[in-house]
Formats: C-alpha cells, sequence, structure tokens
C-alpha cells in the first residue's frame, strides 16, 4: 500500500478520535517537500491553516523521521488543533498575547512555547481518552532530535510524567530537583487546565521562561512547529482590549491557588517568583502591540493594514447612525389601473378579481392582468444621509496612529464608519500642510479606503490645504446630497483663516463660500486649553472670528482623549435631535 493511500485511509479514524461528529476537510497530503513547501509549510513536517480549516502534511519529511506508520495519530494530531487548541484564530492570537507577557525579553519565542503548550494538552487527550499511541510517537520524535537541551528534558520529562513513564524513556534522566519539580508542575497545570486551556497559558510560560533563557536557541531543535504560521489570512477579533485573564493569568504554577488549593496573598520570595503584571482591567493595547500579536501570529501585514484593522475594531463598539437630513418623499403608491400580466411576471402581481371580471377561465398571458401603481406626495419624511468631508490633522502635534493610539485617528474612524453605515459618502483627506496631503478618490463608500487615508501620519509642519477645500465643493453639482465639512485638529486649524490661497484669496472667503457649496454646515473639532474663548492668541481670534462671522460651530476638547467622546455625540447632536431639539436648531437657523 502506498504512503498516500494509506494515510487517506487513516483519515476517518484520526476524526472519530476527537468524535464521530467531528467533520474538516481532508488534508493537502504533499508527496515531496518541494510540495509542502507551496503549501506554506517548511521546518516542520506538518502545519494548519485555521483561516481555512487545512491540515497540510509532508510525506517525505514523515519518511525521513520514521514515523510513517503513526498516521492516524499525526492526523489527529493536527485535527485537535482546529477543534482543540487553539481552535481558531482568535485564540491563537489571544493565546500568544497571554504567552508574551509570560516571556520578558523572549517574547518573540511566544509562538514556539505556545505550541509546545497545545501539543501537550493535545497529545495528553488523545492518549488518555483516544488511546492512540502518541507515546510511541513521542518516542521515535525524542530519539530523532538535535542535542539535548534542558528546554527539551523539561519538556519531555512532563509527558513522562503525564503518561506514568518510566524516567529515562524519553529523555535522559534529569539530574537536578528543580528541573524535576518544574515538570511536575506543567503535568499537573495540563490536566487542570485541560477545559480551560486558555488560562493555562501564561502560567505555562512562567516555568519555561527559565529554561528558555539558559539555551535561547532552543526554538532550532523542534522539528514539529505545526502553528508557526496558523493565522496566516485570518482576522481576529477583539484583540485591541486587553482581556482580565492576560492580565491575571501571568503567575507562577508554584503559587497558582487553583494548583495548589491553598489561598493567601503572595508575599516575600514567593511574589518575585511570579512574573510581574500590570494593574487594572480592561487596558487597551497600543497599536504598535497589537500589530506585534498578529504578525507573532503568522499574519503576513503591512504596518498600515495593521493600523487599519485596529482602527477599525476599536471605533466598532461606538459606532452610530450617521446624521440625517429629513427630506419629503413620494412614495405614497396610487392605483392607476391595470395592465396585461404576461408569462415571466411575478405570479404574485396578479390582480385575480380584475382577471376573472374580464374572464372566468383565466388564461395566463392573455386575459390575466396587474395592476398599475403611481406615486404621489406623502406626508412622511424620509432620512438621507448627508455626505461627510473630513479633515484631520497629521502635523508633529499629533501622535502617529501606527505606534501609539490616536484619538483623532479614532474619532475619524468612528464618524466615517458610521456615515458608510447610514449610507452616506464620506471624502478623508490627511494634511500636515498645503503639499503634505493624502486623501480618498472623492467621495467613497469603502471603509478601508478611508481608514488607509486616517492611519497615515506626516508629522511636519501646521498649513491648512485651502486649494483642496476650494476645489473640491466648487466642483460638485448642485444637485448631489448637502456635505458636512468637519475638521479635525488643534489651533493649527487657524491657517485655513489667516492665509490667502495660491490666487490670493483670502482663507476666510474660500471657507465662507465652501460651507455655500457644501450646503451641509461645518464643525472645528479641536483641542484647545480651557477658557480659550479668553485667551489672546492671535490663532485663536481667527477661529473665533470664523464662528461667529460664518456659523463654524467650534467643538473644542481639552485633550485628544476626548475627541472620541466628541466623535460619538457629532452625529445626534447635529444631525439626529430630538424633536424639541430640532425646532431649536431651526429656529436658531
Amino acid at each position: 500500500m502506498s504512503i498516500i493511500q494509506a494515510w487517506t485511509e487513516a483519515w476517518p479514524a484520526a476524526l472519530n478520535a476527537w468524535s464521530r461528529y467531528t467533520r474538516l476537510k481532508f488534508p493537502r497530503l504533499c508527496t515531496y517537500r518541494i510540495d509542502a513547501a507551496r503549501e506554506g509549510l517548511t521546518g516542520s513536517f506538518a502545519m494548519i491553516r485555521l483561516a481555512d480549516q487545512t491540515v497540510v502534511i509532508d510525506l517525505e519529511g514523515i519518511q525521513r523521521l520514521g514515523i510513517g506508520d503513526y498516521a492516524v495519530e499525526i492526523l489527529a494530531h493536527e485535527i485537535g488543533h482546529h477543534v482543540y487548541a487553539p481552535a481558531s484564530v482568535t485564540e491563537h492570537a489571544r493565546s500568544l498575547a497571554r504567552m508574551r507577557r509570560a516571556l520578558p525579553t523572549l517574547e518573540g519565542q511566544a509562538p514556539m512555547v505556545c505550541n509546545l503548550y497545545t501539543d501537550l494538552l493535545i497529545n495528553d487527550r488523545l492518549q488518555r481518552s483516544a488511546g492512540l499511541r502518541m507515546s510511541e510517537l513521542m518516542r521515535q520524535l525524542a530519539h530523532r532530535s538535535a542535542p539535548v537541551s534542558t528546554l527539551w528534558q523539561f519538556y519531555q520529562r512532563t509527558y513522562e510524567l503525564l503518561w506514568s513513564l518510566s524516567s529515562g524513556d524519553l529523555v535522559a534522566p534529569v539530574a537536578h530537583a528543580t528541573l524535576e519539580g518544574d515538570a511536575r508542575l506543567a503535568a499537573r497545570l495540563v490536566r487542570h487546565y485541560s477545559q480551560h486551556w486558555l488560562d493555562g497559558v501564561g502560567r505555562y510560560g512562567t516555568l519555561a521562561l527559565a529554561y528558555l533563557l539558559e539555551s535561547k536557541d532552543a526554538a532550532t531543535m523542534f522539528d514539529w512547529h505545526d502553528t508557526r504560521d496558523a493565522g496566516q489570512g485570518g482576522e481576529p477579533e477583539g484583540l485591541t482590549e486587553i482581556d482580565a485573564g492576560e492580565l491575571d493569568g501571568i503567575v507562577h504554577p508554584a503559587f497558582d491557588e487553583e494548583l495548589s488549593g491553598v489561598r493567601g496573598d503572595q508575599s516575600g520570595d514567593a511574589a518575585a517568583s511570579s512574573v510581574a503584571q500590570p494593574a487594572g482591567r480592561g487596558q487597551l493595547r497600543t497599536p504598535y502591540d497589537y500589530g506585534e500579536i498578529l504578525r507573532l501570529a503568522g499574519l503576513k501585514l503591512s504596518p498600515e493594514q495593521i493600523a487599519i484593522r485596529y482602527y477599525e475594531e476599536r471605533a466598532r463598539p461606538y459606532l452610530v447612525p450617521f446624521p440625517v437630513k429629513r427630506l419629503p418623499e413620494s412614495v405614497e403608491p396610487l392605483l392607476e389601473g391595470t395592465e396585461p400580466w404576461e408569462m415571466g411576471d411575478p405570479i404574485s402581481d396578479i390582480d385575480w378579481r380584475e382577471s376573472l371580471l374580464k374572464s372566468p377561465t383565466p388564461i395566463p398571458g392573455l386575459t390575466t392582468v396587474k395592476r398599475v401603481f403611481g406615486t404621489v406626495q406623502g406626508h412622511q419624511f424620509s432620512a438621507q444621509p448627508m455626505d461627510l468631508d473630513l479633515y484631520v490633522d497629521s502635523s508633529g502635534s499629533m501622535p502617529d496612529p501606527r505606534i501609539g493610539i490616536s484619538w483623532p485617528a479614532l474619532a475619524g474612524a468612528v464618524i466615517c464608519l458610521s456615515a458608510i453605515r447610514a449610507g452616506a459618502r464620506v471624502a478623508v483627506h490627511l494634511w500636515s500642510d498645503k503639499k503634505s496631503v493624502t486623501s480618498t478618490d472623492g467621495f467613497v463608500r469603502d471603509a478601508r479606503e478611508c481608514l488607509r487615508v486616517l492611519v497615515g501620519y506626516y508629522g511636519g509642519g501646521t498649513q491648512f490645504p485651502l486649494p483642496l477645500l476650494r476645489d473640491l465643493h466648487a466642483g460638485r453639482k448642485k444637485q448631489q446630497r448637502p456635505t458636512h465639512i468637519l475638521v479635525v485638529s488643534d489651533d493649527g486649524a487657524s491657517t485655513m483663516f489667516d492665509s490667502p490661497d495660491e490666487k490670493g484669496t483670502s482663507g476666510l472667503a474660500i471657507c465662507r463660500q465652501a460651507l455655500i457649496d457644501a450646503g451641509g454646515g461645518g464643525t472645528l473639532a479641536l483641542n484647545l486649553p480651557d477658557g480659550w474663548e479668553k485667551l489672546d492668541w492671535d490663532a485663536l481670534k481667527w477661529i473665533r472670528r470664523a464662528r461667529d462671522e460664518q456659523g463654524w460651530l467650534v467643538a473644542a476638547v481639552a485633550s485628544l482623549e476626548d475627541l472620541l467622546a466628541f466623535a460619538r455625540e457629532f452625529a445626534r447632536r447635529h444631525y439626529q435631535p430630538t424633536d424639541a431639539a430640532r425646532s431649536q436648531a431651526q429656529s436658531q437657523s
């Protein structure tokens, strides 16, 4: 029997090792290593892809290691990664986030240590519950491994303890008590956290850290890192916020109350032995940390793509229906008569009363008729979202969205995604000076295109791009929907008004005409100090003048963080007020 045939026939038994109801598409069995490389499998004899739920096997590598007779065991192990640990791209990324915290200075080894931990969970379950020959497979692999390190001894000794094997069965007998004690803790941890495995990730990392520090090249000896790129192509969710388990789970198993059963506070040397963890819960990651987790999970993304995903996820909980302008509609139906119903028309359109009056014996297409409706001016109002023209300051006074949290970018994301959700079109412009401008291709309904602009960064001087504002609205057709102009900046927004354009037209005149052409009003969301209206700054004088003479609404926030609250209220306060507020706004206008 060929190896392909043998492994094909082993697949159903591997699925049944987990449950007779387990379903997973047939694996990619690659006869040669070059075929496996095309699938992205290198440096191991097997791998998984969580995004498309695929198992890839390098049969040439299998034969080289002499483990071709363990088809059911190896396939069942790979299935275990799909149905048990990590099971999804999101859980894979969350486990890596926890492991990173447990491995200070060695965060790059988090994928390998996570793989060791999940392999322990899967292999122990298959050995004990499914009756597979996992101990024999591990024995074969152990005897063909690279030179022994303390990490390797610690890992293999854990298996010996889990399966009650003799000391030295999988690895040379342990020489010192510390390693033996850590292996016993690891075995107990695997059993205890088998039903909620994610909570054991950080604890296992604190055990492995000491052995990684002794031999930092230990990762090179493992030939079965099958989850190295498991997240590639996936879109994990919920990673911008640090979950409580990530903060609380970085504790050495020797001081784990769940394992010891002893309740009490850590103190003295015990407290010093556990890895330091940040205080508080519900904290948010920076875009940089978020990107590091995605990279460790195997996602091949550029810094721009990472930032887009970050701000899209951060904005999602705050999305609100975009502000709308009430316009009369003409949709009340008015019956105008009938016309022939023909074959191909929906049968539900037939007016049977009129058809039977025409002929007691209906003949489809000849005597059947359908109603014809016109429209009449109605008394209700339909909601038509206003378009949005957004200008976000990217000068040196603003943070880089790709490294730290940028509140202007997040506020812009909340407003843009709300606008697009409501059916509006959005134009986004990132600016630093007249020449340093990035814009969407006009008014678009593509959320990712808007975010692509928002996550950019210039970091230069401050000069508002007046020609862009002037030309964009002067060139729009009058019958197009009203547009609201929104500028997110600080006192640098004064450059909208205090300088002329290249034609010598004053900034005040350009902004006044832009408001008229846009037809939807304008807002300046500015980071200004408290009491800014009384400050005698030249920049603030221009902003106050634009407010008083042209009607720009100035929404001042004391800190950039407050822009998020502004973004949440922007639609409700200006475009979707209560009936009483709407009447007040109309009287004021």
